[in-house]
C-alpha cells in the first residue's frame, strides 16, 4: 500500500505579465501602416492594470488543501482496532480474500512491551477463525508483502479469559506486528492426500480445543465442524489403511469434542446426534456414552439415561464422575416416579388409598352402624333360641 504524500499548498497568484515593445516592421502593403505611425510609442502608454488583477485574484476563493491521509486506520470505527502501515507492499500487489490460505510473520506483545508470541511463518485460513479476531479483520486490509502494526482491544483478542498458550492475562490489549508473506487459494479437499488431510483436520481440532479452553464454545464448535469436513470429504486420491485409521481416530475425537461444545451451548439434539455418530463407530466409547446419558438426563429422560450411564460405569468402574452422575440420576428418577404415582392415583380417585382429612368420617360412619345392627340382630336370634329351648 503506497504511503500518502503530503498535499501541496495553494499555488501563489501569477505575477503580472511583462509587455515588450514590438520593434518588428510591419509587412509591406499593410493598409493600417500609416494610421499606426501616428500613435504614440508603447513606452508612453498607460501601465498594465496589475493591481486590478491582484485584487480579482484575492477575491477568488482559495482552494483548500486536501486533508492528509490518517496514519492509523480505524478498522471498525470505534477506536478499539487500528492498523498502521509500516512497510507498504510492492506496486501491484493484491489483497487476500476470505477462504484463502495466508502466510504471515507475526509478533505479539502486551501493552507493556513484553513479547508473548513470535511466529516466523504462520498459516491460517481467512474466515475459519484460526486466529484471534483482530487478525481475521486486519489481514484482509493488507497487501501481500506489507508490514503493519495492529493495536487491538482485549475483546478482539483473548477476552476476559486470557490465554495459556500464548501466555496472555485476562482483559489484555495487544500490539501485533504482522507481515503478509503470501496468499494462496485454499486446497481442494478432494485432492488432498492422506497426510495432508490428517494434518489439516488435526490443526482445526487443536484450534477448537483452544477456543473451548477459553469458553468460546461457538468458535470451538465451528472449528470441530471444519475438521470433520476435512475428514469426511470424498477423496480422489488413494489413502492407506494406516491413514484411514488416523482419520477415524480424529473423527471420533472431533465428534466427542463437538458434543461437549454443543452440550455447553444447550443444543441437546445436536449433541445427542454427535454422540450417536460416535457410538456407531465405537459402541463402547465411554465419553460418548457418558455425554449421551447427560443429554438424555437434561431432557428429563431418566429411564433412558440410567442404563446408558450404567454401561459406561461397567466399562470404567473407577470413574468417579460417572458414578456421581449415575447416583444423582437414580435419586431424581425415584423422586419422579413417586410424584407420577401420586398424580395418577389422584387422577383416578383410587379408593384403596388410606382416607385422609374430612373424607375419613364419610367412609367410617356407615360401617360402624352396619356392624352394630348386625350384632343386635344376632343377639336377638340367640336369645329367642334360648327361650324356646327352656319352654
Amino acid at each position: 500500500m503506497a504511503t500518502c504524500a503530503e498535499p501541496a499548498g495553494p499555488e501563489p497568484p501569477a505575477p503580472p505579465e511583462d509587455f515588450e515593445v514590438l520593434e518588428e516592421p510591419l509587412e509591406d502593403g499593410d493598409p493600417d501602416a500609416d494610421d499606426l505611425a501616428d500613435l504614440p510609442p508603447l513606452e508612453d502608454t498607460a501601465p498594465p492594470a496589475a493591481p486590478a488583477r491582484q485584487l480579482l485574484a484575492a477575491e477568488e476563493p482559495r482552494r483548500q488543501p486536501e486533508p492528509a491521509a490518517p496514519e492509523w486506520l480505524d478498522i471498525l470505527g470505534n477506536g478499539l482496532l487500528r492498523k498502521k502501515t509500516l512497510i507498504p507492499g510492492p506496486p501491484g500487489s493484491a489483497r487476500p480474500v476470505q477462504g484463502q490460505v495466508v502466510t504471515v510473520r507475526l509478533q505479539v506483545s502486551l501493552e507493556s512491551g513484553a513479547r508473548v508470541l513470535d511466529e516466523p511463518e504462520l498459516q491460517v485460513t481467512l474466515g475459519d477463525c484460526d486466529v484471534i479476531q483482530a487478525l481475521d479483520l486486519s489481514i484482509p486490509l493488507m497487501d501481500v508483502g506489507e508490514s503493519a502494526m495492529v493495536t487491538a482491544d482485549s475483546k478482539y483478542c483473548y477476552g476476559p479469559q486470557g490465554s495459556r498458550s500464548p501466555c496472555v492475562p485476562p482483559d489484555a490489549a495487544l500490539c501485533l506486528e504482522v507481515t503478509l508473506l503470501a496468499a494462496a487459494p485454499a486446497p481442494d479437499l478432494e485432492l488432498l492426500g492422506g497426510p495432508a488431510r490428517v494434518d489439516l483436520a488435526d490443526r482445526k481440532r487443536e484450534r477448537g480445543n483452544a477456543h473451548y479452553q477459553r469458553a468460546d464454545f461457538v468458535l470451538a464448535a465451528n472449528s470441530y465442524d471444519l475438521a470433520l469436513r476435512a475428514i469426511t470429504a470424498s477423496a480422489k486420491v488413494d489413502v492407506t489403511p494406516e491413514e484411514e485409521e488416523q482419520l477415524l481416530t480424529l473423527k471420533v475425537k472431533c465428534l466427542n469434542n463437538l458434543a461437549a461444545a454443543q452440550l455447553k451451548l444447550g443444543h441437546h439434539r445436536a449433541a445427542l446426534r454427535s454422540c450417536s455418530l460416535v457410538l456407531q463407530l465405537q459402541p463402547h466409547n465411554v465419553k460418548a456414552l457418558f455425554r449421551k446419558g447427560k443429554v438424555l438426563a437434561q431432557q428429563g429422560e431418566y429411564s433412558e439415561a440410567i442404563p446408558i450411564l450404567r454401561a459406561a460405569l461397567r466399562l470404567e468402574p473407577s470413574n468417579k464422575t460417572i458414578h456421581a452422575e449415575l447416583s444423582k440420576l437414580v435419586k431424581k428418577h425415584a423422586a419422579q416416579r413417586s410424584t407420577e404415582t401420586a398424580l395418577y392415583r389422584k387422577m383416578l380417585g383410587n379408593p384403596s388409598l388410606p382416607p385422609k382429612g374430612p373424607g375419613k368420617a364419610t367412609w367410617s360412619i356407615p360401617w360402624k352402624w352396619l356392624f352394630g345392627a348386625t350384632a343386635v340382630a344376632l343377639g336377638g336370634v340367640a336369645l329367642s333360641v334360648v327361650i324356646a329351648a327352656r319352654n
